[in-house]
């Protein structure tokens, strides 16, 4: 005989996923009012596949150019570039804490990155346009300068990644609005 609490729990799981349709929930990749469906889901990856990004300058521009097409193709299939999407990279650092003697302890990264999703031809046509905005902080340490280093690469990379992340959950939401064709 089940043991009344793993049945109560079994229950209570089954009521909160049966009420997530009520709350507007549903899966990206799925179409409008039915259950994601392989062909759909594979519609939208392989939009995503066709999307080449545009060169990037600089160390960070070219990090993030590196994930966005991880992101956009992470099978790495041969799908002929339809579509092209620029963007640009903006990180600033602020100041956010210091130490008596006036030396820093803290420092945010504020990350902008305004993209262009175009199709290829000629001229290029403009689809969609955003700005992705995040922000990452790091301590500053004392007396070690290569672990201060260490964490002020490691914030960058993780504002590239949130950054990249947006952009492409942004252009699956775009293509999966789009009628298939």
């Amino acid at each position: 005989m089940p043991e009344p609490r793993a049945t109560r729990r079994g229950l209570l799981g089954l009521a909160a996923a049966a009420s997530l349709g009520g709350c507007g929930f549903r899966p990206m990749y799925a179409p409008e009012g039915r259950s994601a469906t392989p062909d759909y889901e594979e519609r939208v990856t392989r939009e995503l596949a066709a999307v080449q990004v545009a060169l990037q300058g600089e160390r960070t521009g070219q990090l993030f150019r590196r994930a966005l097409q991880e992101k956009l193709n992470p099978r790495g299939t041969g799908v002929a570039a339809r579509y092209e999407i620029r963007t640009g990279l903006t990180i600033a650092a602020d100041p956010l804490g210091f130490r008596r003697d006036g030396t820093l302890s803290r420092v945010r990264y504020n990350g902008a990155a305004p993209w262009t999703l175009v199709v290829l031809g000629t001229p290029p046509v403009a689809l969609t346009a955003g700005r992705a905005r995040s922000f990452e902080s790091y301590d500053v340490l004392d007396n070690q300068f290569f672990a201060s280093d260490f964490a002020q690469e490691e914030a960058i990379r993780r504002l590239i990644e949130i950054l990249s992340d947006d952009i492409v959950t942004r252009l699956a939401l775009y293509f999966r609005s789009q009628p298939a064709g």
